[in-house]
């Protein structure tokens, strides 16, 4: 399975038309400053939920989530949503949207057609927590858009429904033209059937055909650059046991020149202080849940200098000090099921 989504470019840019400060979301992030400006813009799940945390925490719009997923222009769809939106219907469209998900990144797209309705919904296969409710939004009004688009109207779903508890359903309700609950089962977005199976007036089977090429590129992409990042962090995290494990040793373990290894890394969206700092995260969070360990003998165990330095890094990654995160997550045993330990 894919560990990393590909961050949109054109983010940024919506994040600037909105009136949201690039620069500002990035540093509360904890992300690279130049994250935007790398060709391939790759981040793990919690960098993801830790992006739009920062976008939720820096824009004074409770709403922006909505408005950031809400597209107008037709040239800004990724390619592989410009190939949903050739398809047949909604139902086709999420279906190719699903299954380029599944092999790109650690993601479902989750669709059910009814008598009466069909539903949308968003599964975060290596989330440790609930994701961002901006993120959820987002992920609603994409929908909502590809769905006006390709039906060429201002079709409305029928509601959306939320896991967590929203303070803003009646502007949540302005903004998508329908009912929203909340303490549903899962986030989704729910059209009509009839509106899900009515004909795309976008609808381009010679399109389609044309952009198949260039699809099957992309997820040949992705599998590459996964790869490569996948490997770098075994390598990294089969070593970090007490000390760092520098880009030479990595390199030389991956028969390959540490010049070379970084290049690959950039061009495949990363870097390996960026690897290696997502394989601390992870096994910080793997210690701190699932461990006896005391937190000077997980920072010994991560190669940082001291306690005081492991802390800083830690309340960068997770906003809080790690004694709290433990405190609030200890009984939570769901990290350790899906990270493999380092061997001793």
């Amino acid at each position: 399975m894919p560990k990393h989504f590909r961050v949109p470019g054109r983010l940024a840019v919506r994040l600037q038309e909105t009136g949201v400060s690039v620069s500002a979301v990035l540093r509360k992030a904890g992300l690279p400053r130049d994250l935007f400006d790398q060709t391939r813009i790759l981040v793990t799940t919690s960098e993801l939920f830790a992006l739009w945390r920062a976008i939720e925490a820096t824009s004074t719009d409770p709403l922006i989530g909505l408005r950031l997923g809400m597209e107008t222009r037709t040239e800004r769809f990724h390619p592989m949503a410009i190939a949903a939106l050739s398809t047949q219907n909604l139902v086709a469209a999420a279906e190719h949207m699903a299954r380029y998900k599944k092999l790109t990144a650690p993601e479902e797209i989750l669709t059910h057609l009814g008598k009466d309705e069909f539903s949308v919904g968003f599964r975060w296969l290596l989330a440790v927590e609930d994701e961002p409710q901006v993120l959820t939004d987002y992920c609603f009004a994409w929908t909502l858009s590809m769905a006006r688009h390709g039906t060429g109207s201002q079709l409305n779903p029928m509601r959306v429904q939320y896991v967590q508890h929203r303070a803003n359903l009646p502007a949540i309700e302005s903004a998508l033209g329908c009912k929203a609950t909340c303490s549903a089962s899962r986030n989704a977005i729910i059209f009509r059937a009839a509106d899900a199976t009515a004909p795309f007036v976008t609808r381009n089977a010679e399109l389609l055909d044309l952009l198949a090429p260039q699809f099957e590129e992309q997820l040949r992409q992705f599998s590459n650059e996964d790869s490569l990042i996948e490997l770098v962090h075994r390598a990294i995290q089969d070593r970090l046991t007490g000390q760092r494990p520098s880009i030479d040793e990595i390199s030389h373990a991956l028969h390959m020149s540490p010049r070379t290894l970084q290049r690959r890394l950039q061009k495949s969206g990363s870097s390996f202080q960026r690897v290696l700092d997502d394989v601390r995260r992870q096994l910080a969070l793997h210690y701190l849940s699932n461990s006896v360990l005391e937190l000077n003998e997980a920072a010994y165990l991560l190669a940082f200098e001291d306690p005081s330095s492991f802390g800083r890094a830690f309340r960068n990654w997770e906003g809080v000090p790690p004694s709290a995160w433990r405190k609030a997550h200890r009984s939570t045993n769901v990290i350790g099921a899906k990270l493999q330990v380092p061997r001793q």
